[in-house]
C-alpha cells in the first residue's frame, strides 16, 4: 500500500542566512522565513480547495520547524502532531558555529569530518549513521498509522537529506547533489510489505510558492546538511 509523504523543510532563520549550524539549538523562524511559511500555506489551502487531500500534518518539535507546519495546519483544520524523532542532526558542540569557527575551534576534529566518515560523531553529537537510522525509525510509526494516506512532515535540510539518500540507493558518504531548499516541498513514495518499505521520490525541491527562489544553506566544506 502507498502513503505519499509531501517532506517539507522549515522557512529560513536568521542562522540559514549566516550559514551558522543549528543541529538542535532552537532558533525561530526569520521574519523571511514566517513569510515562506504564511506562502506556502496558501499554495497548499488552493491545492486543497482543487481536491488535493492532505490527511495529517506532523513536524519536528523544534520551533522553527512547527512555525513552518503551524500556518499549514490552520488554513487546512488539521491538527499539526510533534515528533522529536524528526528533529535535524545533533550537531553536538558543533553547534552555535560557523565553518570557520568550528575549523579553529576544533582542529581535529573538523579534519575527520571532512572524510565524510558517516561514523564520525561531532563533540557531543551525532553521526551521520545514527542520525540516518533515527529518521528512518522515526517514518515507520507515521507510515502504519497512514496506510494509503497523504501526509505532510515538516522537518529539516539533514532529515530532507537522509529521506533522499534512502529512496535513490545512495550512500552516506556520497556528495550531495540535491537541493535542500527552505519550504520547499519534496514528494516521496513509501510502499509498505510487512515490515519492508521502499520509497520513490515522485518530486523534489519544488519552491513554486515563492516564486521558484528559496536558499538551500550550503556550507563552504564539501555539502553535508547541518540545518
Amino acid at each position: 500500500m502507498t502513503t505519499q509523504i509531501l517532506f517539507i523543510r522549515h522557512g529560513e532563520t536568521a542562522w540559514n542566512q549566516i550559514k551558522r549550524i543549528q543541529g538542535h539549538i532552537d532558533i525561530p523562524l526569520a521574519e523571511s522565513g514566517v513569510e515562506q511559511a504564511q506562502k506556502l500555506a496558501a499554495r497548499m489551502a488552493e491545492a486543497a480547495r482543487a481536491g488535493a487531500r492532505l490527511d495529517a500534518i506532523w513536524s519536528s518539535d523544534l520551533l522553527r520547524a512547527q512555525q513552518t507546519a503551524q500556518p499549514i495546519a490552520a488554513a487546512l483544520g488539521l491538527p499539526v502532531q510533534l515528533t522529536e524523532r524528526l528533529r535535524e542532526r545533533n550537531y553536538g558542540a558543533f553547534q552555535g558555529h560557523d565553518n570557520d569557527e568550528i575549523a579553529e575551534r576544533f582542529p581535529d576534529e573538523y579534519a575527520h569530518w571532512q572524510t565524510r566518515d558517516p561514523g564520525f560523531e561531532p563533540p557531543e553529537g551525532e553521526s551521520q549513521r545514527e542520525f540516518y537510522h533515527r529518521v528512518l525509525h522515526a517514518l515507520e510509526p507515521i507510515l502504519a498509522m497512514h496506510p494509503g494516506g497523504r501526509i505532510a512532515c515538516v522537518a529539516h535540510g539533514g532529515v530532507l537529506d537522509c529521506v533522499y539518500r534512502f529512496a535513490n540507493g545512495l550512500t552516506l558518504e556520497a556528495p550531495r547533489a540535491w537541493k535542500l531548499l527552505n519550504t520547499s516541498v519534496n514528494v516521496v513514495d513509501f510502499e509498505r510489505d510487512g515490515y519492508v518499505t521502499q520509497a520513490r521520490v515522485v518530486e523534489w525541491g519544488d519552491v513554486a510558492h515563492l516564486g521558484g527562489v528559496s536558499a538551500d544553506d550550503n556550507l563552504k566544506r564539501t555539502p553535508e546538511p547541518g540545518r
